[in-house]
């Protein structure tokens, strides 16, 4: 397994952040970024951190990044995709983020239960496992680089 890198620049981190946020300029400032990025991702304010998982594209999006792209894995049944959508937006409408979850290429039906279950969390709880889900993403992104 390819060990974490010890520095990496803004843009570096933009790719594997999907932007660059506060939360990319404040990790690209210190040694070990993505070592100590969930201590960073806790640390933001609450607009830093819907700012950076607002960042990701929703799954089962249209626009995507290449790399969001490959890890969607497919699965693009119109049923699926539009309880996706719907599932998508009653989660943002109860949260006030974006669903964030490490994908790991399993096919878009497979998601579903964990977005289904995800929901009935609370905003808090829900709030860490996306950051959580977010460096997951960030890390594999490195690995795999």
């Amino acid at each position: 397994m390819r060990e974490l890198p010890r520095q990496l620049s803004a843009d570096e981190l933009a790719g594997l952040f999907e932007g660059r946020t506060r939360f990319v300029e404040l990790l690209a400032a210190r040694e070990n970024p993505l070592g100590i990025a969930p201590e960073v991702a806790r640390s933001l304010t609450d607009e830093e951190k819907k700012e950076v998982l607002d960042a990701h594209p929703p799954i089962g999006a249209k626009k995507l990044s290449a790399r969001s792209a490959a890890e969607q894995g497919g699965g693009g049944d119109p049923a699926v995709l539009e309880e996706l959508a719907r599932l998508n937006r009653e989660y943002e409408e109860k949260f006030g983020f974006r669903f964030v979850v490490f994908v790991n290429r399993r096919l878009k039906s497979e998601i579903l239960p964990v977005l289904r279950e995800r929901i009935g969390r609370t905003r808090e709880q829900e709030l860490d496992t996306a950051l959580d889900e977010l460096v997951a993403i960030a890390e594999d992104r490195w690995r795999k680089a």
